[in-house]
């Protein structure tokens, strides 16, 4: 393939550009996505046009890259990067180049790049492509491989080696022996660790987002990449937890990884938890003679692992609502739900875990067995789906019947138990949980004229 179909807002752009004199291509993952048979997405434009030249022809440019060449045009309702063809030099961070330059030779310009696979422009008025580094070929093989030297393209930026992982398993590429082998260099790891926490987040989220995060987690670790951003997570390796009760094949961090695999990639935050949520086995772990043999057990790791997975989110820098989603998955991830059940239990765990996070948990327990073996629940019969939607289907019983599940929902309120004659302050707020304990083990009871009775003796009793 010599050629790929330019969609319809570039050939539109680059009408603009022709007509004012300049020449236009489609450039990085867009055109790799297209080789490859996939949508693309982010449409990045180069351009032998300057900043100022782009700003005067195009009516709504704003200046969101300017010091590096580049901009974003608003066209045709899509924002679309355009940056100036240049070269770069010196990148004394490890991140970004100290010295930019611009060319008017678009060869020169994809010689900065990456990834042969990246390095591949197509120009915007007939699709033609420009490849002067076999990016083609290697798509064609399915190899990640550095423009040039890999040790001279990673020490450029520090970023790089972390980008070559994630495509591994975004992409289901190999990594060329070299390109993969300087990845794990001291003089390498020393300019990935300058990068900043928040970069690597970014990189580990697209990471979910992949068919199996497994292939790059594991190679993360092969490296030591991992080790500079989730040190923890390496506590899990040969941390056996498989005895003779059969229930896991893998040691802790294995199972974590597929664990990941398992849960929906269209969930990149459940994803996480998957991650995290036995993160704290290692901690936890205690071995007991039995006379089958040597059983292991981890009481109370999931509260362990929360800590730790709160830990790990704050330094990476996640959102206060993206800690909470994530800790209250792996904090409530060992729920063992029973036929037995009584209807007043099934409301105690729909209050303890709220029931905007039923589904994410329920994904995650799957994402849980599904790391056992490495290989997802099987079908309707097995045993762990009929239950989940067993107790799925009496949730939404206990939420039609519209019964009092949170405080907010109880017939009584301070107000109404201090007009009764119960004081203000810590007194209070006990006799307010103990009415909605009551509430939970029997609704008929929430009826302000009943719960005033109940409140009266449970404060009698409290005060003698």
């Amino acid at each position: 393939m010599d050629s790929i179909k330019i969609p319809s807002v570039l050939q539109k752009m680059n009408e603009i550009f022709e007509e004012n004199g300049f020449k236009a291509y489609l450039v990085g993952g867009a055109v790799r996505d297209t080789l490859l048979g996939k949508e693309a997405h982010d449409l990045d434009v180069t351009t032998n046009a300057r900043p100022e030249e782009v700003s005067k022809i195009f009516h709504k440019v704003i200046p969101t890259g300017i010091a590096h060449g580049t901009v974003t045009v608003h066209f045709m309702k899509k924002e679309i990067e355009v940056t100036t063809f240049r070269t770069e030099s010196d990148y004394s961070d490890g991140r970004h180049p100290d010295k930019v330059e611009y060319t008017g030779n678009i060869e020169e310009d994809l010689s900065r790049r990456d990834f042969t696979i990246n390095a591949i422009a197509a120009d915007l008025k007939d699709g033609k492509l420009v490849d002067p580094f076999n990016g083609k070929s290697d798509i064609k093989k399915r190899i990640i491989r550095t423009v040039g030297l890999p040790e001279d393209r990673f020490s450029e930026d520090g970023l790089r080696p972390i980008r070559a992982l994630r495509f591994s398993a975004q992409l289901n590429f190999k990594i060329e022996e070299n390109t993969l082998n300087a990845i794990s260099k001291p003089e390498i790891l020393k300019k990935t660790q300058a990068v900043s926490v928040e970069r690597f987040r970014d990189e580990l989220m697209k990471l979910m987002k992949a068919e199996k995060p497994s292939v790059s987690l594991k190679l993360m670790e092969e490296s030591g990449i991992l080790k500079i951003f989730i040190p923890e997570l390496l506590d899990g390796r040969n941390c056996i937890q498989g005895d003779f009760r059969g229930f896991h094949e893998f040691d802790v961090l294995d199972h974590l990884f597929y664990a990941c695999d398992g849960a929906p990639k269209e969930k990149p935050l459940v994803r996480l938890a998957a991650l995290f949520h036995d993160i704290g086995k290692p901690e936890s772990k205690r071995i007991i003679e039995s006379p089958s043999g040597q059983q292991y057990t981890f009481y109370n790791h999931e509260i362990i692992s929360e800590r730790i997975s709160r830990k790990i989110m704050m330094r990476l820098k996640f959102s206060n609502a993206e800690i909470e989603e994530v800790c209250h998955l792996v904090k409530n991830h060992m729920f063992n739900y029973e036929s037995i059940w009584t209807d007043a239990a099934v409301r105690r765990f729909l209050v303890k875990i709220k029931p905007e996070n039923l589904e994410n948990l329920f994904d995650l327990r799957l994402a849980d067995i599904y790391g056992m073996h490495n290989c997802p629940v099987e079908g309707k019969n097995s045993q762990t789906i009929k239950l989940l939607n067993e107790l799925s289907d009496r949730i939404k019983l206990e939420m039609e019947k519209e019964n009092a599940l949170s405080m907010k929902s109880l017939a009584v309120n301070g107000k109404d138990l201090i007009i009764a004659g119960i004081p203000a302050g810590k007194e209070l707020g006990k006799v307010l949980q103990e009415l909605f304990e009551t509430v939970l083990e029997d609704p008929k009871q929430n009826k302000k004229e009943i719960l005033i009775e109940i409140a009266k003796n449970i404060y009698r009793r409290n005060i003698n």
